[in-house]
């Protein structure tokens, strides 16, 4: 099998290609009504998924990165639905103001009480993380059945988080559990419609936690 070709790339180094990315997607995403901070977010959710159609349907409370920031600044927890997303964050940025990150999924304590209520474990882990501290942001990237948990247990009085970061994908759910968010008056950061994923979940509370370094 024959590799070889003539296409010679703009540069091999890393910082360079990123900054090239970023000035493509300013480029091409054109004007908007987004504040600093807030195109921040969203540029890099496009950089991670190369996808401006996500990236338009975006939609970010107006307290959502004052409130992101000045949680991981306070060092509060990073709450996940599952380990693509907690894997992908940038956990020097957390620990440094005394942040951590966690994911319930997996607990064999969550995976029984699944079990013996016969729903899903996405749904237990979100009962776990609220039970276990107050406040925290939470990254749900792929679950929605753990975001409408969430959703239920705010409404309820129970969850007071600081931040939702609710960009759960697929065709079961997604597009309503992120309809439902937007409906709330909390922090949150979701967008229209079934495209989400952990990928950009991931670029928009490393997002946040560069904003909070800058500051």
């Amino acid at each position: 099998m024959d590799f070889k070709t003539d296409f010679k790339p703009e540069t091999v180094q890393p910082m360079e290609i990123e900054g090239r990315s970023f000035e493509m997607i300013t480029e091409e995403f054109g004007e908007h009504d987004l504040s600093y901070e807030e195109y921040k977010v969203v540029q890099r959710v496009i950089h991670a998924s190369a996808d401006f159609e996500l990236g338009r349907s975006m939609i970010l409370h107006p307290k959502a990165i004052e409130s992101g920031i000045q949680a991981i600044k306070n060092g509060e927890r990073v709450i996940c639905d599952v380990q693509m997303v907690q894997v992908g964050i940038s956990k020097g940025r957390i620990e440094k103001h005394g942040g951590s990150i966690h994911v319930y999924i997996s607990d064999a304590d969550v995976m029984e009480e699944a079990k013996k209520l016969n729903t899903t474990r996405a749904i237990i882990s979100m009962r776990k993380a609220v039970a276990e501290a107050d406040g925290g942001i939470y990254c749900i990237g792929n679950a929605p059945t753990a975001l409408l948990e969430l959703i239920r247990l705010v409404k309820e009085g129970i969850a007071k988080p600081s931040l939702v970061i609710g960009l759960p994908v697929g065709f079961v759910s997604a597009a309503e559990s992120k309809e439902e968010l937007a409906k709330l008056d909390i922090p949150y950061i979701t967008n229209i419609g079934r495209k989400g994923g952990s990928t950009v979940t991931v670029a928009a509370i490393n997002a946040l936690s560069l904003l909070a370094e800058k500051e």
